[in-house]
C-alpha cells in the first residue's frame, strides 16, 4: 500500500475509534496530532516517533496470553512491531506481527483496536524516539503451538491471572482487557 494511503487509513481508524476513557482519548488525540504533523509518522524513520501495531495473543480458552521475551528490551511483551509497505492498515500490521512473532497460523484478531500506548525507546543509533502503539487482542485456534523465530526466540504462555512478573502498567492494562472477555471486572 502506498505510504500516504497507510497514513490516511491510520488517521481514519483513530478518528472513528471510540476511546473507552479520558486517558485513552488523550492518547488518541496525541496520535492524531502526530499523524497530522508528520507525513512519515507510520515509518520507523520518523525521528519524532512512529506508529506501531501490536497484539496480545490469547489461547482459545481465553485464560492464557502468549508473550515474547523481547531480545533487545529483555522483558516479556505482546507481539508487535513496525508498519511495512505491504500492510493494508494498522490492523494488518498487528496481524502480520502477531503471526510472524508467534508462529501461530489462524489467529483471529478481535474487533479493535482495544488500547493505545505511547512509550519512549532508544533506537539502535542511540537517538531517543517513541512508539505510538495501536493494540489489538487475538485468539489462537484450539491446540495452537507457538513457533519461535529469529525475532522471537523465546515464547511463553502466561495465565491471565498471573501475568509476567516484569509486566509494566501498559502490559497489565492489556491483560485486564483480555480478562474482561471472560468476565467483567
Amino acid at each position: 500500500m502506498p505510504a500516504d494511503a497507510l497514513h490516511r487509513s491510520a488517521t481514519t481508524l483513530l478518528r472513528a475509534w471510540s476511546a473507552p476513557d479520558d486517558d485513552q482519548d488523550r492518547r488518541r488525540s496525541e496520535l492524531l496530532d502526530h499523524l497530522s504533523s508528520h507525513p512519515d509518522a507510520i515509518w520507523r524513520t520518523c525521528r519524532h516517533g512512529h506508529l506501531t501495531g501490536s497484539t496480545l495473543v490469547l489461547d482459545s480458552t481465553l485464560t492464557r496470553a502468549l508473550f515474547t521475551l523481547h531480545p533487545k528490551i529483555g522483558r516479556w511483551l505482546q507481539m508487535g512491531g513496525h508498519c511495512e509497505p505491504g500492510d493494508e492498515d494498522l490492523r494488518a500490521t498487528a496481524a502480520r506481527e502477531a503471526h510472524e512473532e508467534s508462529g501461530i497460523v489462524g489467529l483471529t484478531l478481535l474487533e479493535g483496536p482495544v488500547d493505545l500506548d505511547i512509550h519512549a525507546l532508544e533506537c539502535p543509533r542511540g537517538q531517543p524516539n517513541r512508539h505510538l502503539d495501536v493494540r489489538w487482542l487475538a485468539v489462537a485456534p484450539p491446540g495452537a503451538i507457538p513457533r519461535p523465530s529469529d525475532d522471537s526466540p523465546h515464547l511463553r504462555w502466561f495465565r491471565l491471572d498471573r501475568p509476567p512478573a516484569d509486566a509494566d502498567d501498559s502490559t497489565l492494562r492489556l491483560v485486564r482487557l483480555a480478562r474482561s472477555l471472560r468476565s467483567p471486572e
